[in-house]
């Protein structure tokens, strides 16, 4: 890969990474609800999950697609599913009790899962894929995962990080109900618009 193309690629995973979307506003409302170290295993989750989920997207899961279009349909509408699902826990997160909120943030293999059914993820993995590991070779496909990994720890540090400094004007049960229903209503919104571009 060469200089030029790598900043290309930084400056791509740099717009996709920290732009809001599913995993982003999920992180912030965990930051919120549940502070940063409670956060961490949510945080790896995302910040290693979507790297590792580029490997076999680039390695062949994407001919698959190509192979049998339904799949996407399918694919779809699971992720639909499970992103309105993850909407409603997120609205309906219990209020803290003496600084510490009920439920648990989701686990490390939780979030790494959660990227296999997120629109926002598919389309930044072909997305990068397609631009920067068109060839589909070992190396290529490597340099955009490690790319994701670098910029990716930040960004999900970053977006934990701003829910917990929230947390501090959350303290009223009633200002966190409105910010998990406002973060839900986000999520879907997000969702939406992620939906209208495919």
């Amino acid at each position: 890969m060469t200089y030029e193309l790598f900043l290309a690629l930084v400056a791509f995973v740099f717009g996709t990474v920290f732009t809001p979307g599913p995993n982003n506003l999920m992180l912030m409302a965990s930051g919120a609800n549940f502070g940063f170290q409670r956060s961490i295993p949510h945080l790896l989750g995302v910040a290693l999950g979507f790297p590792l989920m580029i490997l076999p997207v680039g390695l062949g899961v994407m001919k698959m697609f190509d192979a049998f279009p339904a799949l996407t349909w399918v694919m779809t509408s699971l992720s639909v599913a499970y992103m309105l699902w993850l909407a409603w826990k997120v609205a309906n997160a219990a209020p803290p009790r003496e600084g510490e909120a009920k439920g648990t943030p989701l686990s490390f293999l939780q979030a790494c899962a959660f990227q296999w059914v997120n629109p926002k993820a598919w389309a930044m993995a072909l997305g990068a894929i397609t631009l920067y590991a068109a060839s589909r070779d070992l190396t290529a496909i490597l340099w955009v995962s490690g790319t994701y990994l670098m910029v990716g720890c930040f960004s999900a540090s970053t977006w934990t990080i701003l829910g917990q400094q929230l947390r501090r004007l959350l303290t009223q049960p009633a200002r966190l109900r409105a910010f998990n229903w406002t973060m839900a209503a986000l999520l879907v919104a997000s969702l939406g618009t992620i939906l209208l571009q495919r």
